[in-house]
Order: C-alpha cells, then sequence, then structure tokens
C-alpha cells in the first residue's frame, strides 16, 4: 500500500465532542475519533448523532480519520435558505 493510499469506510455518528470532533462506529462495529473534512466546515455542513458519513483513514492508524461526506437522512427538507430579505 502507498503512502497516499487512503481508505474509505462507512459508519455512523454516535457521539458529538466539543472540540469539532465525534466518535463513529463504523460496520465492522470498530469505534474510532474522527474530525470534519475542511470542506465540509467550510459550507457549514451540520452532523448529528445517527448521521450515516463516510470516513477516509489512514492504514497507519487506525484509532483516527476524516469525515468526508455525510449522506442525506430521508424525510429532512433542504435547510433554511441564507439570502437577501426583502
Amino acid at each position: 500500500m502507498a503512502k497516499e493510499d487512503l481508505m474509505t469506510l462507512e459508519g455512523q455518528i454516535e457521539e458529538i465532542f466539543p472540540d469539532g470532533r465525534f466518535r463513529v462506529r463504523l460496520e465492522n462495529d470498530h469505534a474510532i475519533i474522527a474530525y470534519t473534512a475542511g470542506k465540509m466546515r467550510r459550507y457549514r455542513i451540520r452532523s448529528v448523532v445517527g448521521d450515516r458519513v463516510h470516513v477516509e483513514m489512514t492504514s497507519y492508524d487506525l484509532d483516527k480519520g476524516r469525515i468526508v461526506f455525510r449522506e442525506r437522512t430521508p424525510g429532512a427538507g433542504p435547510g433554511p435558505r441564507r439570502g437577501h430579505r426583502r
């Protein structure tokens, strides 16, 4: 495996920590600590307990990861529009 190769796994958020980190339970029943990727922070994509997420991990440290995608929750409509008030 090359140094740049990342594993992408799916999981579910179990707990939210105050410093922007999350405890994520992966499909293989392994719990890791993950942080939000920069693009998700930039576009203010919020994650809550119970959300299904995609996590990137390196093979060097299997206890930490980066959340790169949050799946849409069924039944949730689009968020509030932020724009001009008339």
